[in-house]
């Protein structure tokens, strides 16, 4: 385990905005090298001759209905129990520091 690759988590950490320590960093270093590894054999599976899946069902599904639209509100009824909107939009606090 390399010392620069637990560096990387916590700096990535640090721009996501949680704190990482030394322990956690470890552990996700050690989970990426898990990972990265599954990742190589997959990519050494040899493919040749496979039909390339484009939709996760054998048969086309019939029972996924079409979107229509049933209830429309207007802007201003979908603001009419907001406490506080502008230029209509919602106003909510900020929750990030």
């Amino acid at each position: 385990m390399d010392n620069k690759d637990a560096l990387y988590f916590k700096k990535l950490a640090k721009q996501l905005m949680f704190e990482l320590n030394d322990q956690e960093a470890n552990e996700m270093v050690q989970e990426f090298e898990e990972f990265n590894h599954l990742l190589t054999h997959l990519a050494s599976i040899d493919t040749t001759g496979v039909k390339e899946m484009i939709y996760p069902f054998e048969e086309p599904v019939t029972y996924l209905r079409e979107d229509e639209l049933i209830h429309v509100i207007t802007q201003q009824e979908a603001l009419s129990n907001v406490s506080n909107s502008q230029q209509g939009h919602f106003v909510v606090p900020k929750v990030v520091k």
